[in-house]
């Protein structure tokens, strides 16, 4: 598993020790675009954690209330069989038919309501792969102060830029730092404060075909996001930690951008935006023009 007797960095995020002694159990809340791609690499890190000797692998339980529809045929990891039928549950069908698996599917919307009626036990890992900013304030007033020892990898993506963010939700009013070399990872709503402002406008509006979607979307951003998102996973349980808590995907200039593990790096997003300096009154402005010397 994580390699040994290499230099840690106090400024490196090690993995939770625990998560390398038994079975690791992971809600994916979300299975279209960048889920259905995450869905099918996890299933290949399960399989790979255990040929190196992992105790148990991963457990997911997937969650999305969406059905197929035909503008999802060709982006998306579905065929034009799946359509009218629940995302969640052909994926984790067809992965626990494929490599002998248990994995659960929920279709429905993964929020306070289905939680509570259900009583679920906090995983492990969540990794969201939603589109809207209501889906994220959802999930962190569920994970935030509520859940100990939880990730929380946030996928995002517009046209053809995406972010991937591994975070770690507070734990009854906890700040950034836990132990003497050990912070706590910001959560994508503490990068992106404005997730949680429910006054601005989200565009929600449905996609009716394959070419539609290609307007609004580069076809492999999906694909590009998810990858990063998953080599994050995999360097947590094959090398015991990260140097970077996030990444920044550019597609058209070909660029990732790391975000360091760095309280000064991090401040950038926690600072609000500075005001423009007011304009002086013209009472004040006469003012500091009679102070002034004339010019010669």
């Amino acid at each position: 598993m994580p390699v040994s007797g290499t230099e840690v960095n106090d400024m490196r995020h090690i993995i939770h020790s625990q998560l390398l002694t038994r079975k690791v159990k992971i809600y994916l809340v979300g299975a279209g675009g960048n889920g259905s791609q995450v869905l099918s690499g996890l299933s290949r890190l399960h399989l790979s954690l255990l040929s190196l000797g992992h105790p148990g692998g991963i457990d997911v339980t997937v969650f999305d209330s969406d059905i197929v529809s035909t503008s999802n045929i060709g982006r998306q990891l579905f065929y034009a069989t799946d359509v009218g039928l629940n995302k969640a549950v052909v994926l984790v069908h067809r992965l626990n038919v494929a490599f002998g698996l248990d994995w659960k599917a929920w279709p429905e919307r993964f929020d306070r309501t289905l939680s509570d009626r259900h009583r679920f036990s906090a995983p492990d890992i969540l990794i969201s792969c939603v589109d809207s900013a209501v889906s994220r304030r959802e999930i962190n007033s569920l994970l935030d102060g509520g859940y100990s020892h939880t990730y929380w990898l946030d996928l995002g993506n517009s046209s053809s830029t995406g972010q991937v963010v591994l975070g770690e939700p507070r734990t009854n009013g906890e700040r950034r730092k836990r132990t003497k070399n050990s912070l706590r990872l910001p959560t994508v709503t503490e990068l992106f404060p404005e997730l949680n402002d429910p006054s601005i406008p989200e565009d929600d509006s449905p996609t009716c075909s394959l070419a539609e979607a290609l307007e609004r979307q580069e076809l492999f951003i999906c694909q590009a996001v998810s990858t990063h998102a998953l080599q994050m996973l995999w360097s947590l349980f094959r090398y015991g930690g990260l140097d970077f808590s996030a990444q920044f995907i550019n597609l058209k200039s070909g660029i990732v951008t790391p975000l360091l593990i760095d309280p000064e790096k991090w401040q950038r997003f926690f600072e609000p935006p500075k005001k423009p300096a007011k304009t002086r009154s013209k009472k004040r402005q006469a003012v500091v023009a009679r102070a002034m010397p004339a010019a010669p």
